[in-house]
């Protein structure tokens, strides 16, 4: 993990990580869970073996993996199919709080009718219902949206199981941007560069990436279509230019040029144009991004001597630092509700990722390291994904923002860098 290993003036200067082969499907491992997990059975969808994906399946493997649910086995039991034929007291002796049933039904014109009910068997009440129209192609997709609805009911918190992530991989001398679910299915192949690529951050609406790509035998930022594949050249001047990230209107990049001397942050407009300096100082100025509010940034700077997190004001200029323990704290990521930020810290040579409070103060440690980097919040505030190194190659790991609940995401023979969580998707 260069980035990390290196000096601080390496790091912002977009230095390459290595990577080893890469290309297969992420599957997700638990290696951790919370101390207490909410019971519940998923009853096989009436009408559901009929189709070569169901969706049940697919719900249950969502919730499994969250850490947060433990799945009950209905093998005996009775297999309702509507939220007024489950007994309430029966699966309570099975041990469930929670029972999913529902129905699958073609409807005549190539699409399947899917009904779902989430029944609260303490309170004997319905938690939520729903009703989709869908292609079969649509299954999976399906499934991430009752999932999503099942955990907001239960935990009160948005689910992000709909949600996609993009990350950097490397097949021989061939670098490939993905984007896959949040299960790591489907993996599409964004851009691909016998040059190395980095960075890549999703627009507030999901539908544009930044990255950066060393194509032209330096960094330039690159804002690409995901619905067209068309791509932008949006930083490419003289010198470095690196660390993308998206203002919350999905209108403004900030970026850090060197195209005045040293490693400074610079706002443009998501086109490249309106381009203008930011920070002032004499000092490496790096690794910005936007404050949920869009008032201020986050980044990384040593101006103090050291590597160290700050925040700037947008109006004004005024900065404040932020990080005070240890000599070396980088890759600011605000958490969505603005109170606190995910960060990477080290600690007597290990590589941790960590949070801070900004109301106490506190920090908290998340990961054990040692070399853990390129922290990404998910969109509800409930896990960061990170890149980390094991046996000599890269994976991916996730972690709840209270470090109870751990997730390796791998692929045999893989080497994986630089996750990014996407956006809820639309209503």
């Amino acid at each position: 993990m260069q980035i990390l290993r290196r000096a601080f003036l390496l790091l912002l200067a977009s230095a390459l990580l290595p990577f080893a082969a890469a290309r297969a499907q992420l599957t997700i491992d638990i290696v951790g869970g919370a101390g207490t997990t909410i019971p519940i059975a998923i009853v096989p969808f009436e009408g559901e073996a009929a189709f070569p994906l169901g969706i049940t399946g697919v719900v249950g493997a969502d919730l499994q993996r969250s850490g947060l649910f433990r799945l009950v086995d209905y093998a005996g039991m009775p297999r309702p199919s509507r939220a007024e034929e489950v007994r309430s007291a029966d699966w309570r002796a099975r041990g469930a709080d929670a029972v999913v049933v529902g129905t699958m039904r073609p409807t005549g014109d190539g699409r399947v009718e899917v009904r779902f009910a989430l029944v609260d068997t303490v309170k004997q009440s319905v938690l939520a219902s729903q009703v989709y129209t869908v292609a079969q192609p649509q299954f999976r997709a399906t499934a991430h949206r009752i999932a999503d609805v099942i955990y907001q009911a239960l935990t009160g918190d948005a689910g992000v199981f709909s949600t996609r992530i993009a990350y950097i991989t490397k097949q021989g001398a061939r670098y490939a941007l993905l984007v896959a679910d949040a299960d790591g299915a489907d993996p599409q192949q964004i851009v691909a560069s016998n040059e190395p690529l980095l960075s890549p951050r999703w627009s507030p609406d999901g539908t544009r990436i930044a990255y950066v790509s060393f194509e032209q035998k330096k960094p330039v930022v690159y804002v690409q279509s995901l619905g067209t594949g068309q791509r932008q050249a949006v930083a490419n001047f003289r010198g470095s230019n690196s660390a993308p990230a998206w203002s919350p209107d999905g209108r403004r990049l900030a970026v850090t040029l060197t195209r005045d001397g040293t490693s400074q942050i610079y706002l443009m407009n998501a086109d490249g144009s309106d381009v203008r300096r930011v920070t002032q100082s004499a000092a490496i100025d790096t690794e910005a991004y936007f404050m949920p509010d869009g008032q201020s940034l986050l980044f990384t700077s040593d101006r103090g001597g050291s590597p160290q997190i700050y925040r700037l004001a947008l109006a004004g200029g005024a900065v404040e630092r932020l990080t005070f323990e240890g000599t070396y704290n980088v890759t600011p990521r605000p958490l969505p509700d603005g109170k606190g930020m995910v960060f990477v810290r080290r600690d007597g040579g290990r590589f941790q990722v960590a949070t801070l409070d900004f109301a106490t103060r506190q920090v908290q440690v998340l990961t054990q390291g040692p070399l853990d980097e390129s922290p990404s919040v998910a969109p509800n505030g409930k896990l960061v994904i990170y890149a980390n190194e094991q046996g000599g190659r890269g994976v991916l790991a996730a972690v709840s923002i209270d470090g109870r609940v751990r997730q390796r995401l791998a692929s045999p023979a893989t080497d994986v860098r630089e996750p990014a969580w996407g956006p809820l998707p639309k209503p």
